[in-house]
């Protein structure tokens, strides 16, 4: 037993030595065996990624999971440049995209817990343009006029968090709303950055938009989670970034999290990959999204995009996702808990946090009106719902969401897991890749 509990120890002394340089005492690594995962099966990851690599389909990137609290896989895979062939690093920073929304549905949910900002309040109480929403009625193609009519109701904080209140994303939308988009200066790339916008001005912008339908009518997604930062804005009287700053990075030691990088941080910056037909190629800045690659680089920007605009490492981000996993289990739960965050720092009561994670589309579910019409999936207040198994090995109760970068997380509260996956493609192939990524890391678990 005593040499047993001695190899333990070792085994887990030399996996945190690999870790990097001020990241052991925030969330040490172990052996994936002491945390009932099987080490021979997570490499199968490093063969997945390596498979995808070698066929031109993925350029790799950096993977977590941890498991309990504990490091369990932590890898650096592939390459970072195909102009170049240099190795992806740990240290790498991703720009995160869409995963920018679970950001901002905590910093929302924080406000709602301190009692200064409800879930039901019309949104045109923080932002005024916001009090005459119009819906799209018909658009002509041939000059880009169209007309509207009053919409039925007022958006809600709630309708932001769940992608119901009409508003689209643009080229994420066919036909005539696209076109409308368009005419008002929303592109493929909005959602991500602007370069002399500030975050008072998107919103006022986002404000004349026509809706697809009526406030709450169905899920659309959308520029909501931009809206809902610009009222994170007003409520706190602070930008959304020093919000973030001041609530989020800094309390859980997440030093790399960034709407517009320090410069000193741009060689870490990695480039971004995208496809011609089925194969990779380094993005030269005339894809469709017609923003800048570059975006995280802009000098004196303004604008906070809640909905896509940061970029983060891996480590860090995995921080995110723990101190939220260890609200919801308990730090009595985890060995060694006084290292798992830094300052043991909970963003959220577990009571609000069980709220964020709960179903709200039940109803709209019923009427097929909800996010998809996979059985077992829904949507919470900012992240996506697995409520019953069926669709993925996830257990009930997980949530996750990913960014159009080819980033990914999920956390499974029941199995204690996390994942956090960073690329940098833009995903129009293989999106069945983390699909396979997680079906190995369920297939490793072993308790």
């Amino acid at each position: 037993m005593y040499t047993k509990t001695f190899i333990a120890l070792l085994i887990s002394i030399c996996f945190a030595s690999c870790m990097p340089e001020g990241s052991q005492q925030k969330m040490p690594q172990t052996s994936s065996e002491i945390s009932g995962i099987s080490t021979v099966k997570l490499s199968r990851i490093d063969s997945l990624v390596s498979q995808y690599v070698s066929e031109n389909k993925f350029p790799g990137g950096v993977f977590l999971v941890a498991r309990r609290g504990k490091i369990v896989y932590y890898k650096n895979l592939g390459n970072r440049s195909l102009d170049t062939g240099k190795p992806y690093q740990k240290d790498d920073i991703f720009r995160i995209a869409s995963m920018t929304k679970a950001v901002t549905a905590v910093a929302a949910m924080q406000l709602y817990e301190q009692g200064r900002l409800g879930l039901d309040d019309p949104v045109s109480k923080y932002i005024p343009a916001f009090d005459k929403a119009h819906v799209l009625d018909k658009f002509n193609p041939r000059d880009s006029a169209y007309t509207s009519f009053p919409a039925g109701g007022k958006i809600t904080i709630r309708h932001l968090l769940t992608h119901t209140s009409g508003l689209g994303y643009g080229k994420s939308q066919a036909g005539d709303l696209f076109a409308a988009y368009a005419k008002l200066g929303f592109h493929g790339g909005s959602g991500l950055s602007h370069p002399y916008w500030t975050t008072e001005e998107l919103a006022n912008r986002i404000a004349r938009l026509p809706l697809a339908f009526h406030p709450g009518d169905r899920y659309l997604y959308g520029l909501n989670m931009d809206v809902l930062g610009r009222v994170i804005e007003v409520v706190s009287g602070m930008t959304l970034s020093d919000y973030f700053e001041q609530n989020i990075f800094t309390p859980l030691g997440m030093s790399d999290t960034h709407f517009y990088l320090p410069e000193d941080k741009y060689d870490r910056l990695v480039p971004v990959h995208d496809y011609v037909e089925d194969q990779m190629v380094m993005y030269r800045e005339n894809d469709e999204l017609k923003v800048s690659r570059d975006y995280p680089e802009f000098k004196n920007a303004r604008a906070y995009f809640g909905g896509g605009g940061l970029s983060s490492t891996t480590l860090d981000y995995a921080k995110f996702l723990q101190s939220l996993l260890s609200t919801t289990k308990g730090r009595e739960n985890y060995a060694d808990a006084d290292n798992l965050i830094q300052n043991d720092h909970h963003l959220l009561g577990h009571k609000t946090l069980a709220l964020m994670v709960s179903d709200q589309f039940v109803r709209l579910n019923a009427l097929s009106k909800g996010m998809n019409r996979k059985v077992g999936v829904s949507h919470g207040l900012g992240v996506a719902l697995t409520t019953a198994t069926g669709t993925d090995p996830k257990s009930p109760g997980s949530y996750e969401w990913g960014g159009s970068f080819s980033s990914k997380f999920f956390v499974d509260p029941e199995e204690e897991l996390i994942f956090v996956g960073m690329s940098q493609a833009i995903p129009r192939y293989h999106q069945e890749f983390y699909g396979r990524v997680t079906a190995i890391i369920y297939g490793a678990i072993n308790d």
